[in-house]
């Protein structure tokens, strides 16, 4: 079995190539071509955390897989993740493990990655302010894969610790050629952006109508069992997108309070969700219609986007025979 680390890991995952398999995993998804039980938790109250499972086979990448996934609140993010996660990768043809490889670095980038394809699909040609809201792991990582796809001139980062978002802003200053700065808030981050990634772990909303620029494409990443990310005037406003219908309209821990909370108070139905990003690229629906319209790609998070990504890693690492052999028997 093949064992591969972080930092083995984080070489070589290429943030192109991933955005690219996460567009044939979606489509892939939304087509019924792979199969993504609901992720299932156990909760550790004490903590405010939870273990997930989530299980997935991309047939069209030969992954067969599992993650489990923590994610524990209060850690600090920057020297221990709030997310950190394992992917066991079987032998599709005989169920043999095949490999294990850290998921948290892998969770980190396909997030961002899948965001990145969503503003590639329903954001403005010529998006070029981003607000990132949020100073973690995922904030960092929706910053580098949103520039990948849009002409990104300029980054607002905001988030609750003034000086976790100045830190953030100067790394980013450092790495990407927008101009990046820190604001105070989130509403000032808002003002003007044509793209807004929501990366928080927010009780209250971050993401308010009256803060947003008309045209604006949002992602919301955010999971928090106790809050949201986004208020309701924007939910019922926007073109609302999603990995999977079944998953975003699940019970906690799968679904997404930003879209279970309306439609549990009567405010949209579940027909407000407009599409699938996997029909979104066949085809099968429409995206952006207007310049003006504002969009919305909810994400909760979904195997076959682990799986994409984890074929990529263990299909490189096995060509530049990078990693650990170990035997299990």
């Amino acid at each position: 079995m093949l064992v591969l680390g972080r930092s083995q890991v984080e070489s070589l995952l290429h943030m192109d190539s991933l955005i690219d398999a996460l567009a044939s995993a979606m489509a892939d998804l939304s087509a019924g071509r792979a199969s993504v039980p609901d992720r299932v938790a156990a909760l550790v109250p004490e903590q405010d955390g939870f273990l997930a499972a989530m299980p997935g086979f991309l047939p069209s990448a030969g992954m067969l897989m599992t993650k489990l996934v923590s994610l524990f609140p209060h850690n600090d993010g920057a020297h221990l993740p709030t997310h950190q996660a394992l992917i066991v990768a079987f032998d599709p043809d005989t169920g043999e493990p095949a490999a294990l490889l850290d998921g948290t670095a892998i969770t980190a980038a396909r997030t961002g990655a899948c965001s990145a394809l969503s503003a590639r699909l329903l954001a403005r040609e010529d998006a070029s302010v981003l607000a990132v809201l949020g100073t973690g792991v995922q904030a960092r990582s929706h910053a580098h894969a949103i520039c990948r796809v849009r002409p990104i001139r300029q980054i607002r980062v905001a988030g609750r610790d003034q000086a976790r978002a100045a830190a953030l802003a100067e790394e980013l200053s450092a790495l990407l050629e927008a101009e990046v700065q820190a604001v105070a808030g989130y509403a000032e981050a808002l003002d003007g952006a044509d793209i807004a990634a929501a990366t928080t772990h927010a009780v209250e909303p971050v993401i308010r109508r009256p803060w947003l620029t008309p045209g604006v494409h949002i992602t919301s990443v955010g999971y928090n069992p106790a809050g949201r990310e986004i208020d309701d005037a924007t939910i019922a406003e926007a073109l609302v997108c999603v990995e999977s219908r079944q998953a975003v309209l699940s019970p906690l821990p799968a679904g997404s309070n930003d879209l279970l909370t309306p439609i549990r108070e009567g405010l949209i139905t579940a027909d407000h969700v407009h599409a699938e990003l996997g029909e979104l690229i066949s085809g099968s629906r429409p995206g952006r219609t207007a310049p003006e319209q504002i969009t919305l790609y909810k994400s909760v998070g979904v195997a076959v986007q682990d799986a994409a990504a984890a074929a990529l890693v263990v299909a490189a690492a096995r060509q530049q025979s990078i990693g650990e052999e170990i035997t299990l028997r």
